[in-house]
């Protein structure tokens, strides 16, 4: 590559232009040498502790790919193990953060400046990192508290459960301004606690000797913030719904498409009423909404697809939970895996309404917003231990039921101001990823193949433009070259040797040493 005989000298170059008009096309030729040449050899693998350690070095908080993607725009700041110094947070935004082990460590504060009219919603999503196991015990709660610290609402707890499975769980909690709620009614300060559950102990015995449990490690965190505005007159009813159809619809059927779930809430792809296919690996969480407007009912069933291979069971392989718009718990279902097709299916919910928040019930009081509800599917790691590493097909059967009806009359606007509202239509809504050319949004965390794709695209098209400036580089090259052979051969003295010289063979280039690239 790069080779050229001229009055029998040989020059072996691949990045060194001959003269200032070549530069920048000699550059782009040595950047084509250096996409194409080997690492060198493959160097061992990791210890598996020497990939936990780094993996903690490097977060998926700080760009990392890893099991969530967070949000592009997310701002990363610090809880404090104090009320005194906490950060604010504004609503609207999403932040980035990280808590230590359940403890001293495992106990944060952060910061609102509320006013006395509007409702303000705080979700955290936590996410164990790679090579971390969890227990039943293993949660997060969060709780929003007054200047005298009493709690505005009843604490949101999420545990990882039966599956044991790590994986990103979330839990919120609220300060409301209407109906019967008497506490926290006042303008001023006030705090978000998030806290770590579960043993700060040894590993189970079951642990596999090179990880480390997750109640020892730091998990990175996802803090969401909502404010929803007070209604211009005061609520007609302040109860909930007591009669509505709690019957279960007759199940979808027909051709699937396929819709690639995304790998955080910010990068859920949408789902309308239909059947939906999709794929999963064991460990993995695939995130959906669904949008549903005020007066309608939501349905929706996972179908895990059977395995040619393995036996035995898993107890709790198949997770589906349900979050509404401002990342509040819902509701969800499990169900186990022994290598043939299993279906799980979340109980009739309430139509939404604005009434239903004064119900005691999550699954009645989290369905009081119109908007995009999350659909959060995860199949647990230990699938891959008994039935391999998959991918296993994964069928999503959405209904959505009820003509839309009329919203409250808030008094203000939502912030985000999008939160509530129910899009016409999107540009997930008519494509299939099948044939739309794979999929969208899922970004780091790795729940698609659109990032690799864009890599290889990127790639695909560095190369062509490299390839064809080096190619007409190599064209002038050839002319230049044929030209000053011509005149040498008219200047050439008639007694002069014009016989090609024995050309000695160049030193083998780095990439011709037989190492095997890494790709």
């Amino acid at each position: 590559m790069g080779r050229r005989t001229e009055g029998g000298r040989v020059q072996g170059r691949c990045a060194r232009s001959w003269h200032g008009r070549m530069l920048t096309a000699t550059a782009a030729a040595a950047a084509l040498c250096v996409i194409l040449a080997p690492a060198g050899p493959v160097a061992a693998p990791e210890p598996v502790a020497a990939r936990t350690t780094a993996d903690d070095a490097r977060t998926a908080a700080d760009g990392t790919p890893g099991p969530y993607s967070f949000a592009e725009d997310a701002t990363t700041v610090k809880g404090t193990a104090d009320t005194t110094y906490s950060v604010r947070l504004e609503p609207g935004h999403t932040y980035k953060s990280s808590i230590g082990p359940a403890g001293r460590d495992g106990r944060l504060y952060y910061r609102l400046e509320l006013d006395a009219d509007s409702s303000a919603y705080v979700a955290a999503t936590a996410v164990p990192r790679p090579g971390a196991t969890v227990s039943y015990s293993d949660g997060l709660k969060v709780s929003l508290q007054d200047g005298n610290g009493r709690n505005c609402s009843p604490s949101g707890t999420a545990h990882f459960g039966a599956t044991q499975s790590p994986h990103p769980i979330a839990a919120w909690a609220s300060r409301e301004t209407g109906g019967k709620q008497y506490a926290c009614r006042t303008a001023g300060r006030y705090y978000v606690v998030v806290e770590r559950s579960g043993a700060a102990g040894a590993s189970r015995a079951t642990d596999p000797p090179a990880t480390t449990p997750s109640s020892s490690r730091a998990w990175d965190l996802e803090l969401s913030y909502v404010s929803e505005p007070g209604l211009k007159n005061a609520p007609g009813s302040t109860s909930a719904p007591e009669a509505w159809n709690s019957a279960s619809p007759e199940a979808l059927a027909g051709a699937s498409k396929h819709r690639s779930g995304g790998a955080g809430f910010s990068r859920a792809r949408t789902l309308r009423q239909g059947v939906w296919d999709d794929e999963i690996r064991p460990g993995q969480t695939r995130f959906y909404k669904v949008p549903v407007d005020w007066g309608q009912r939501f349905y929706a069933t996972a179908d895990l697809g059977s395995s040619g291979r393995g036996d035995g069971s898993v107890g709790t392989a198949l997770t589906m939970s349900l979050y509404n718009p401002v990342r509040g718990f819902v509701d969800d279902v499990g169900s186990g895996y022994d290598g043939r097709q299993r279906s799980a299916a979340l109980d009739p919910l309430p139509p939404v309404a604005y009434e239903n928040r004064f119900a005691l019930n999550d699954r009645v009081s989290g369905m009081r917003f119109a908007g995009s509800y999350y659909l959060v599917v995860h199949l647990a790691a230990q699938v891959a231990d008994r039935f391999g590493e998959g991918p296993f097909g994964l069928t999503l059967r959405v209904r959505v039921a009820g003509a839309a009806g009329t919203g409250p009359a808030y008094a203000g606007a939502a912030n985000p101001r999008d939160v509530f509202d129910v899009p016409a239509g999107d540009s997930d809504d008519a494509t299939d990823d099948r044939t739309a050319g794979g999929t969208a949004g899922t970004g780091a965390g790795g729940s698609g193949d659109d990032g690799r794709s864009g890599s290889m695209k990127l790639i695909a098209a560095g190369g062509i433009g490299t390839g064809t400036l080096l190619m007409l580089t190599l064209g002038w090259w050839t002319v230049a070259a044929r030209r000053r052979a011509a005149r040498t051969l008219k200047t050439a003295p008639e007694d002069a040797d014009t016989a090609s010289a024995q050309l000695t063979a160049p030193a083998p280039a780095p990439w011709e040493h037989g190492a095997t690239r890494n790709w």
